[in-house]
């Protein structure tokens, strides 16, 4: 994976092997795990791809595409909704008076995509491939009486004085891919955090986290109503609001253990120090709203 500067690997990798850093057999044992893969596939008899499905490439059918958002809703995890002695936060009535919809992610197409999609480290906009934002989904989905309010990262005062009935935040990291996604914090990108403290202080709030893998969230939680991981939904934003409003129940479960602080990393069930936010193959489930 040097297709830029291969002839300097070559030449490294020559040097290395004439100053018997590298033994002859190392790389013969390499070259041929390649190429009993290559022959397996057929590679060396039909060298090209078969070209028949080629024009469903980048179709947009509509079936490809709510194949996509059921992929979305089945993928959601919900790990908070509401406290113990409380009623349930979601689904959400899609009938209210005013709905605040804020955070970094929920106009922006690229985000919901991540990193290797339509370039190699992804994109922030809306503007390289078709689809729904979060923010479109929940607006489609929400009852026409009511008043829907988009505000990338308000202020706290914002937030009390326009009577909300409730919000939803959706925020999280910014697109990677491999070494530019290292990271030694795994916070929510800025001004996420921030966001989330001037809307869940002051109003019932509903955090959406879009990420790929989990990222720090205790420090936020005593102030969250309800939360749910969306991972990186993709180009199919309305199938957020599919398991938002009811339409379809919650029954994602979590493919890893969400820890509390970076401080506890590495750690997986069966340690002895195992003391995880939410432990693994955790999921609250719910009823979709017209279930008998």
């Amino acid at each position: 994976m040097v297709p830029y500067n291969h002839t300097e690997f070559i030449n490294i990798v020559t040097d290395l092997v004439n100053n018997n850093y590298i033994s002859m057999d190392r790389i013969d044992d390499a070259a041929r795990r390649i190429l009993r893969v290559k022959f397996t596939l057929g590679l060396f008899e039909t060298p090209l791809a078969d070209e028949t499905l080629v024009d469903q490439l980048g179709s947009q059918k509509q079936a490809h595409r709510d194949l996509a958002r059921e992929a979305v809703r089945k993928s959601l995890v919900l790990l908070k909704n509401g406290e113990n002695a409380d009623a349930p936060v979601l689904p959400l009535p899609k009938k209210a008076s005013r709905i605040l919809v804020a955070g970094s992610h929920a106009n922006n197409m690229g985000y919901q995509c991540g990193g290797w999609t339509a370039t190699w480290q992804g994109v922030d906009g809306n503007n390289y491939t078709a689809g729904t934002t979060i923010l479109s989904g929940i607006s489609a989905a929400a009852d026409p009486s009511t008043e829907i309010v988009y505000s990338k990262n308000p202020d706290a005062d914002f937030v009390k004085s326009n009577n909300f009935s409730y919000a939803i935040v959706v925020v999280g990291e910014t697109p990677y891919a491999e070494t530019a996604g290292d990271s030694l914090n795994l916070t929510i990108a800025e001004p996420g955090p921030s966001t989330i403290v001037n809307i869940c202080g002051n109003v019932k709030c509903v955090v959406v986290t879009v990420s790929g893998r989990p990222v720090v969230i205790e420090p936020y939680d005593s102030q969250i109503d309800a939360l749910v991981a969306a991972w990186l939904p993709g180009t199919e934003g309305q199938g957020v609001a599919d398991v938002l409003f009811g339409d379809y129940g919650f029954t994602g479960k979590l493919p890893r253990t969400w820890f509390k602080t970076v401080d506890q990393l590495p750690m997986n069930v069966g340690d002895s120090h195992y003391d995880p936010l939410f432990p693994y193959d955790f999921g609250l489930t719910t009823k979709p709203v017209n279930a008998s």
